[in-house]
């Protein structure tokens, strides 16, 4: 590590002060605190949000659940209300790296930070969620843009995250044994709309499937996503899985996934 300045401020005004002066804003540390040891990362403030009322936990609010970017993975898996509206949520946070990631990692550090093969992006982008700032709300379908990628301002925070509760959703994913982050998770859900496909792992970075929306909004069903043909040639392609096998296990996780949804 190296010298930096450490705050906890205890107010969101003080946070927002010390962001737009430059502060690198910290949320759970999982990705950033191992991206500091490496020096991938040298901020010179670090901006601990931990100590801010306000920015953690659930409620309900019409139809949606609103979840404040603080929340840890594992009070999201344990809520009661989610397990109870978007059961699909509760078990994707469940799933999220190992039992000490999902005790400190948050919901808006994930959504921040938007890694390619995150679970929460996923999530926001099939449930059609809406991100809330500390100047606006944002829809997901606006919010992410590629690898890394947001459309989060300089200086700008997270505070919340609010989910329309759908009529049936549910997340699939093939794990990295090593990193347990998605090489390919599905999350789709269904609503008076129509159906909605979040892919997360395959490409730069989660991407809706208009080919598997259409078939399952049509019918939603295992057998719909499985006459869809799933085009490889914006796919990744490393150590891990070729082209071909991930966007073969698009289609399987697809599938998987809304068998799950129907129960």
């Amino acid at each position: 590590m190296y010298t930096f300045k450490y705050e906890r401020p205890a107010s969101l005004a003080d946070a927002q002060k010390l962001a737009q002066a430059g502060g690198q804003v910290l949320a759970g540390g999982q990705t950033m605190i191992a991206a500091m040891k490496q020096r991938l990362q040298q901020p010179d403030t670090l901006v601990d949000l931990a100590a801010i009322s306000g920015l953690a936990g659930i409620q309900k609010d019409g139809n949606n659940l609103v979840i404040g970017a603080m929340t840890r993975h594992q009070d999201v898996a344990d809520n009661a209300d989610v397990k109870k509206l978007i059961p699909a949520l509760a078990a994707l946070a469940d799933g999220i790296g190992d039992r000490q990631v999902r005790a400190m990692g948050t919901l808006g550090g994930s959504v921040a930070n938007n890694d390619p093969a995150a679970c929460y992006p996923s999530a926001l982008l099939a449930l059609g969620a809406t991100v809330h700032t500390d100047r606006r709300a944002i829809a997901a379908d606006d919010f992410f843009q590629g690898m890394f990628a947001t459309a989060l301002q300089a200086g700008e925070l997270i505070t919340s995250v609010s989910f329309p509760i759908p009529q049936k959703a549910a997340y699939a994913k093939f794990r990295q044994p090593a990193s347990r982050f998605a090489l390919v998770g599905v999350f789709v859900a269904q609503s008076g709309s129509g159906a909605r496909v979040a892919i997360t792992g395959a490409g730069n970075g989660v991407f809706r499937h208009a080919g598997l929306e259409a078939a399952l909004s049509k019918s939603f069903t295992p057998e719909a996503a499985a006459g869809v043909a799933v085009d490889s040639s914006e796919l990744n392609a490393d150590l891990h899985a070729s082209k071909a096998y991930r966007a073969h296990m698009i289609s399987v996780q697809t599938q998987r996934a809304v068998k799950q949804a129907n129960g």
